[in-house]
């Protein structure tokens, strides 16, 4: 059995709030691994550390603890000029194309600046490159001269996914990267991303909170809330037979396309608590339907299951069986 291409371990992040002794958990203990060519879904609310564990796993955030293992290295205790030997095969696509591109840069010198930084390739190769890699996300080898301003949404995502393929990376960060786009267009982006995957074997941390969009472009999902994870199982058996309460409160609140296709809503009360007063015991308890003693005073392991199929199941829930 071949080893996990990223594999992260007990990953913590705490930010301590200025003026005040109280300290953000944003991430708490999160572990999952990722083979090479895969892609893993990480779903959840707003606000419960999605694209945190995203920026700590490329090392744009220093972890409070954990291990970051990129091939058996680990990336939390790496220097900086070793690190930085690496960056190439860690890159990350983020939600507004606009903001993410420098509006004095042409096209041509955004692609170019990777390639001179990582690759150290000649002027002649370089031009080569950006050639290939607007043709490969579908855009001219004219649009190197025209500036983001130019371009509409989905052909800045465009340019920013020429971009991050620019240094030949083996693993992208995906931080909801087609939520700021037209329905139609999403649908482009997201295809293109799963062509891209199979012809160069990239693997994919997908980072959303659009469930559809989610088991479009995923091998396995993971659900976080409050920081932490509350389950992790393959596409089907995550939408079939969701195990923790919060994975079939999200899936029950999809939208259903036809009349016969809607399903019994499991409805949550409250607000999700604030990251500076996290609950004890189980973070879900204070809006479960199911709660008992032991969830608001035991912290629940994330324990795999004894059912099939072709990626582990595991669960955080005292009560799963």
């Amino acid at each position: 059995m071949t080893a996990p291409l990223l594999e992260v371990r007990g990953l913590v992040k705490h930010f301590p709030v200025a003026g005040a002794r109280e300290t953000v958990h944003a991430v708490d203990g999160v572990d999952f691994a990722l083979d090479k060519g895969e892609t893993l879904g990480l779903v959840g609310e707003s606000g419960c550390g999605k694209t945190t564990v995203g920026r700590l796993v490329l090392r744009l955030l220093e972890p409070t603890a954990g291990e970051l293992l990129l091939d058996g290295r680990d990336l939390a205790r790496l220097p900086r000029g070793q690190l930085r030997r690496l960056r190439s095969r860690m890159q990350i696509i983020v939600q507004d194309p606009f903001a993410s591109l420098n509006p004095r840069m042409q096209v041509e010198t955004l692609l170019e600046r990777p390639m001179q930084i990582h690759l150290a390739l000649p002027p002649a190769a370089r031009q080569a490159r950006v050639t290939q890699l607007l043709e490969q996300v579908g855009l001219r080898a004219e649009h190197r001269s025209r500036y983001p301003h130019e371009f509409s949404g989905g052909q800045r995502q465009r340019i920013a996914i020429a971009r991050a393929l620019s240094a030949h990376p083996d693993f992208l960060v995906l931080d909801e990267p087609t939520s700021a786009l037209d329905v139609s267009v999403q649908a482009q982006i997201l295809n293109l991303l799963k062509q891209l995957q199979r012809d160069h074997g990239l693997t994919y941390l997908f980072i959303s909170h659009n469930l559809g969009v989610v088991r479009h472009m995923s091998d396995r999902i993971a659900v976080m809330y409050l920081g932490q994870l509350m389950e992790v199982a393959g596409r089907d058996a995550l939408f079939t037979a969701p195990r923790h309460p919060y994975t079939r409160a999200l899936i029950s609140a999809i939208p259903a396309l036809t009349p016969r296709g809607r399903r019994e809503r499991l409805r949550l009360a409250g607000d999700v608590p604030s990251a500076m007063r996290v609950p004890p015991g189980c973070r879900f308890h204070t809006r479960c339907p199911f709660a008992e003693d032991r969830c608001r005073n035991e912290v629940p392991d994330l324990r795999q299951l004894a059912v099939g199929g072709d990626a582990p199941h595991l669960v955080r829930c005292h009560l799963v069986e």
